[in-house]
């Protein structure tokens, strides 16, 4: 069995203080749920009193990009070593956002992934489609490409420590949500190309969050869905209380 994970993607929302109170109030509302992995995803700024405040908890913390070198000339760039020392345990890599705006490419997501996996951190490595990629037909070569090109050069047994998000562009921030069928329908054609680059059985236990204007209203549809094993939560997971709720979608 897949153990579910439900990660928070804080984007470039909270401060310092308004992060470590939304983390004190999502623990007591999730330090019951079972069988669920919880992540949020704080500001760099806010990371390590963030992880201070989660040790101990069933909250991990999860950085919002990295760079792909340790050290060197690189004003501005995280390195995956210093996210670890901070207190993470995961890392986002390829989000949409960091895709649009910032230059984002298959080959540079590709470098992060393998950085973050050197460094120890698990790597939530995000691929989806854009509104007009999907209307003129070409979602599943849109993502078959970033899949390929994303994880190219990684083994087996690094695939144990990454986690594929399968996030619509067209339905981030938008309030559309892929349907349950079409979400289901894009993780089984991810799940079945990891099958082709790294085994069956790499690609069974592989973890697929959907990450589309996530809900509590909507999460229990797409949970029930077979390759849909959790979701990347944006403005859900501003609120503690909604967060929680997506949290415990199965209680």
């Amino acid at each position: 069995m897949r153990t579910p994970v439900i990660a928070g993607n804080w984007k470039l929302f909270k401060t310092i203080g308004e992060a470590t109170s939304l983390v004190s109030e999502l623990k007591p509302l999730v330090a019951g749920a079972t069988g669920v992995e919880i992540v949020v995803a704080p500001v760099f700024t806010a990371l390590s009193r963030v992880a201070d405040i989660a040790a101990g908890s069933n909250v991990q913390v999860a950085a919002q990009d990295c760079f792909w070198k340790e050290e060197g000339a690189y004003t501005g760039e995280v390195a995956p070593k210093l996210l670890k020392d901070a207190g993470c345990s995961h890392v986002i890599i390829g989000h949409s956002e960091r895709r649009q705006f910032f230059g984002e490419t298959d080959q540079t997501v590709n470098n992060k992934a393998k950085a973050a996996l050197d460094a120890g951190l698990t790597a939530i490595v995000c691929v989806g489609e854009t509104l007009a990629e999907r209307e003129a037909g070409v979602t599943f070569a849109v993502i078959g490409k970033q899949v390929k090109e994303g994880l190219a050069g990684l083994s087996v047994d690094n695939l144990a420590r990454v986690i594929v998000a399968y996030e619509p562009v067209w339905a981030i921030g938008t309030g559309k949500t892929a349907s349950d069928e079409q979400a289901q329908e894009v993780h089984a054609s991810i799940r079945a190309l990891i099958g082709e680059l790294f085994g069956t059985s790499a690609a069974a236990e592989l973890r697929i969050l959907y990450g589309g204007s996530v809900k509590p209203d909507n999460v229990k549809g797409l949970m029930t869905q077979a390759d849909i094993d959790g979701a990347l939560v944006g403005g859900a997971s501003l609120v503690a209380e909604s967060f929680a709720a997506i949290v415990n979608y199965g209680a």
